[in-house]
């Protein structure tokens, strides 16, 4: 894993931007995961933006969002989908043809995490997988004792998740289950990158990158991972032990 601190949050998002520019220029039907929340979206920001500078065209990649609310869908202010839809989809011009998003609304949950992994499996493998940690150390809606092993799933939700999770509605929200990528998905990702943000993360990104390697927290699986990246401002990481 490579640890990467930044001196505020705007460098992290220009350097997160600049390895997935790297990475579209490498190969252009390159297969991305994009996580939602609060630490991606500058990132998406300058993506959008360079786009329009023709600095990048993502017009031949492929794009996958990393987990939903079950019960929800791009329609709903506050799911993930709405969030990627409106910071990156929608102004970046993806075509729908190109990007897969779990149906966290379908009766069959197993039947839509089938399809996402079938998805990746003809288009990848994952060039990038966007993760953002949780407060009780989850990686996208891996909640703590998730089977590393595991590709697409859906699984009750903390209530840390829960609780955090309110800042993205309007108005109290039931939240109860989760659908998401796997631990497996990161593994076999060729650049799996964990972004974080802000003091609140400082704690739970020192146990997950200097504590056990667990599946009590989920975020320390990237301390396995030696093509991984950490993304990081210094209040993310103060944390940290040198």
């Amino acid at each position: 894993m490579k640890l990467r601190t930044y001196a505020g949050y705007n460098e992290m998002c220009r350097a997160t931007a600049e390895i997935i520019l790297n990475q579209v220029k490498l190969k252009p039907d390159s297969l991305i995961c994009l996580t939602s929340g609060d630490t991606p979206a500058g990132i998406y920001k300058l993506l959008v933006q360079y786009q329009k500078e023709k600095k990048v065209d993502f017009s031949q990649c492929y794009f996958v969002g990393l987990d939903e609310w079950v019960g929800m869908d791009k329609n709903d202010a506050g799911s993930c989908t709405n969030f990627l839809y409106e910071s990156f989809f929608t102004p970046a011009k993806i075509a729908s043809s190109r990007m897969m998003v779990f149906d966290a609304k379908a009766a069959d949950l197993d039947a839509s995490c089938r399809t996402m992994d079938a998805f990746i499996n003809e288009k990848g493998p994952l060039a990038i997988m966007l993760v953002g940690i949780g407060m009780n150390g989850h990686l996208g809606l891996n909640e703590p004792g998730a089977d590393f092993n595991s590709y697409a799933h859906h699984s009750p939700l903390a209530p840390i998740t829960i609780e955090v999770g309110q800042k993205y509605f309007q108005q109290e929200t039931k939240l109860t289950e989760g659908i998401t990528l796997g631990l497996k998905h990161l593994q076999e990702a060729q650049i799996p990158m964990l972004l974080a943000s802000g003091k609140k993360k400082a704690t739970i990104v020192a146990k997950a990158l200097q504590g056990e390697v667990t599946n009590k927290v989920p975020a320390s699986i990237f301390q396995t991972l030696g093509n991984g990246y950490a993304m990081m401002d210094e209040d993310a990481a103060s944390g940290l032990v040198d």
